[in-house]
């Protein structure tokens, strides 16, 4: 599951909606809404997240969270490190093999180290 489908999913449940009536209003198929919330589809389009946004009435700061959520699932990662030293490329690639295996804390410590860096 990605950032934005595990938010999207908890938009919609919380307001009561199913994936059907949902993937109905903004005029997508249930398969494509439900493959979104799985994180088994690309990245979706801005326009989408907008009307996403819109269907939810949500505005501002969660909106931009919404938008920048999308931004960061895509499920399925290509890094390019033609411009990076060898441990950069090292790191990418061990992440690469090993994500998948990783304890969820240590993946929230990553991430915690990568915030503070930015």
């Amino acid at each position: 599951m990605t950032p934005f489908g595990a938010s999207v999913r908890a938009l919609r449940r919380a307001r009561g909606v199913s994936q059907k009536d949902m993937a109905r209003d903004l005029q997508i198929s249930a398969a494509y809404l439900s493959a979104l919330e799985r994180g088994q589809r690309g990245r979706p389009s801005p326009v989408l997240v907008d009307q996403i946004c819109g269907y939810f009435h949500i505005i501002w700061d969660e909106a931009d969270l919404l938008r920048r959520l999308a931004k960061l699932s895509h499920p399925r990662v290509v890094i390019d490190t033609t411009q990076a030293g060898p441990e950069a490329t090292e790191l990418a690639n061990r992440l690469a093999e090993e994500i998948n295996d990783l304890p969820l804390d240590r993946v929230k410590q990553m991430l915690a180290v990568m915030a503070a860096e930015t």
